[in-house]
């Protein structure tokens, strides 16, 4: 039987992957999707993803040329400032990072990961050239010269120019190619949910560090009248695997301590999700007629957004660099200037991460005060508190 030729097959149906398929898409390549879970797109279903997605300002602008901006942007809670809040240090030490320093645009956005699904999914049905496969999986690919023959998990075949794995941190893809990571665990969890609180957010989204890890507060649109936000909160495996145990009274009840009362009292409207906190980079970013992104590629703790905002700066790359010479789509010249390009970035922005956690993870009160006497030093420098900002949204 003849293979289906496709210019682009994309392994991997999450939020990265459909945003790949929908840029991708949108820029005229013919594209292929697959994963073998199809993906949740209601609040409430069973396996439904109750994270949050911050969207810095380039990627928002990545969005756009995906034809998706347009479908996301009147479920989105604009991120005016971002808030640091060291509640171990006496007194409390709080700084707050304003985007109106750097820009007249809002840090970023942030929407519910299941709506983002929703969303994508609906985009790419308006594309005739992208093929979407829910429910079907990569299995084994062959590379050669010209292309990759990739076989699925219900047996088929077919022709790919590129292949891109955007599946996930345990990435099929990766594997296949024989590619190893490196990974740092730091026996940590996080627990996700979404409450409402009496006071506005303000589009304020407050990190508040102890030992343990930080309680992150994201900004939601409200939820039955009410002000609403996203909680990450991440301890330690196994407090975290308590916390998510107790019952609902008895979570509020933590929350709202380890919360500091920031927004008043904490109401829970999701359920608890749990979610493994580790460092990962692969060692290599690409293999012949592959291209390894997002988490396939790697996976940081949920601190200052970057984990899906450095995935995309990904896409980006990879698109800039097809669109530029379409009749090298998977070439070893292209996928070379790939890795270079996006190497030392990504290395950058890992290490930046891991020591951010490592510093939130300590207990020690030494350790504790050096933490808030950087916090008040690099907030008090001006350029050094502009500079950091830009890099947050990915400048440099």
């Amino acid at each position: 039987m003849e293979r289906k030729h496709t210019d682009i097959l994309i392994a991997g149906g999450g939020v990265a992957g459909l945003t790949a398929a929908a840029a991708f898409g949108s820029a005229g390549f013919s594209v292929t999707i697959v994963d073998p879970t199809p993906p949740v797109t209601t609040a409430d279903a069973n396996g439904s993803d109750l994270r949050t997605t911050a969207f810095l300002q380039p990627a928002q602008q990545f969005l756009e040329t995906a034809g998706l901006w347009a479908r996301l942007a009147p479920h989105a809670a604009p991120l005016q400032i971002m808030r640091i809040v060291d509640a171990a240090a006496d007194p409390h030490v709080t700084r707050d990072f304003d985007a109106a320093d750097i820009s007249d645009k809002p840090f970023g956005w942030n929407l519910p990961n299941w709506l983002l699904r929703r969303e994508m999914v609906a985009r790419l049905a308006e594309l005739p050239n992208v093929d979407f496969r829910p429910g079907t999986g990569f299995a084994r690919m062959l590379a050669r010269t010209d292309m990759a023959i990739v076989t699925l998990s219900d047996g088929t075949q077919l022709n790919a120019r590129l292949v891109i794995g955007a599946d996930g941190r345990n990435s099929v893809v990766r594997q296949s190619n024989g590619i190893s990571v490196t990974t740092t665990r730091y026996g940590q969890k996080a627990v996700t949910f979404a409450v409402t609180h009496d006071a506005p957010h303000n589009n304020i989204s407050t990190e508040i560090h102890r030992a343990g890890g930080p309680f992150t507060l994201v900004p939601l649109p409200d939820h039955d009248g009410k002000p609403c936000s996203a909680v990450v909160w991440m301890e330690s495996g196994a407090e975290a695997q308590r916390l998510a145990a107790l019952p609902v009274d008895g979570f509020e009840a933590a929350a709202n301590a380890r919360s500091a009362w920031t927004y008043g009292p904490l109401t829970l409207v999701t359920k608890r999700s749990v979610w493994p906190i580790i460092s990962q980079m692969a060692d290599q970013l690409t293999a012949p007629r592959t291209a390894l992104v997002a988490e396939a590629a790697h996976v940081m703790p949920p601190i200052g957004a970057q984990g899906l905002n450095m995935s995309l700066r990904d896409l980006a790359c990879l698109l800039q660099l097809a669109q530029a010479q379409p009749g090298d789509l998977g070439s070893s010249a292209v996928l070379d200037t790939y890795a270079r390009k996006r190497h030392a970035d990504i290395k950058l922005r890992v290490a930046g991460i891991d020591a951010l956690n490592r510093a939130s993870i300590t207990g020690n009160p030494m350790l504790q005060d050096m933490r808030a006497k950087g916090i008040q030093a690099l907030y008090g420098i001006t350029p050094v508190r502009r500079t950091l900002m830009q890099l947050g949204l990915g400048a440099g």
